[in-house]
């Protein structure tokens, strides 16, 4: 063998074992993180106490399950509409009237219901 053609072979060995070493390195971590995944689908929301929806802040409602920024803005909206148009009666007396709010469905109110309290 010519010293051209062993460099050549050192050169693809090489190449191989890097290649096989960033495989096993893809594969323990991909690994790992499907021996996490249980964790974290049991995930809950604590909170220290119930939200009330008709003076909680918009931050303070994004916390609840299923309600992100853009519903917990609606939530707000409707609040200060019903506020406007009918004095300082509560705009929500219980989950159902969450519904009048857009995006929030029968399943929502009943998921974030336990999180709540009216006032």
């Amino acid at each position: 063998m010519t010293n051209t053609n062993q460099d050549g072979i050192q050169l693809l060995a090489f190449v191989i074992s890097v290649c096989l070493a960033v495989c096993f390195s893809v594969g323990f971590a991909a690994s790992d993180l499907v021996r996490l995944e249980p964790a974290f689908s049991g995930f809950e929301i604590e909170l220290d106490e119930r939200i009330n929806p008709n003076d909680a802040s918009s931050a303070s409602l994004v916390r609840l399950p299923g309600i992100g920024v853009s519903r917990a803005a609606a939530i707000v909206a409707c609040r200060e509409n019903f506020s406007e148009q009918n004095g300082n009666k509560p705009a929500f007396k219980n989950c159902d009237d969450l519904q009048k709010v857009k995006g929030i469905g029968p399943k929502t109110a009943q998921n974030i219901s336990q999180w709540l309290k009216f006032e």
